[in-house]
């Protein structure tokens, strides 16, 4: 069982940055692949970007954010980052964090894959 905590969300003017965080409890915290995905009003939750577990040697990330957003993750820390740079208001949404027990270099894009759940973060970008 792991608990996940984001932080860091807020409101935001169009083209500025925020770095959300995602705390882990446990002890296996590097077994684990992390995923973010985000929710806007009225809309199926998508996914954001993803690091697989341990060294992080395969990070995907959607679209509709690459070469904007950047995930990292800090072992020692039992926490992963989204450092999201020149926001858009479409990415306004409600951020989450996710993980899969993967033991393996596998990072799946789909919630259903993913095991643990976050509470969620808000993100609001204005134009």
């Amino acid at each position: 069982q792991v608990q996940l905590v984001e932080s860091g969300g807020g409101l935001v003017q169009a083209g500025g940055s925020l770095r959300l965080s995602c705390a882990a409890s446990g002890r296996t915290f590097s077994s684990y692949a992390m995923g973010w995905f985000r929710q806007a009003a009225a809309k199926e939750r998508e996914f954001v970007g993803g690091i697989s577990w341990s060294g992080g040697s395969t990070i995907y990330y959607a679209d509709s954010v690459k070469g904007r957003f950047t995930i990292s993750r800090d072992n020692a820390k039992n926490t992963v980052y989204l450092q999201m740079n020149s926001l858009k208001p479409e990415d306004t949404a409600v951020y989450y964090c996710a993980a899969d027990r993967s033991y393996s270099d596998y990072l799946g894009k789909r919630s259903l894959e993913y095991d643990y759940w976050g509470q969620g973060t808000q993100v609001t970008v204005s134009s």
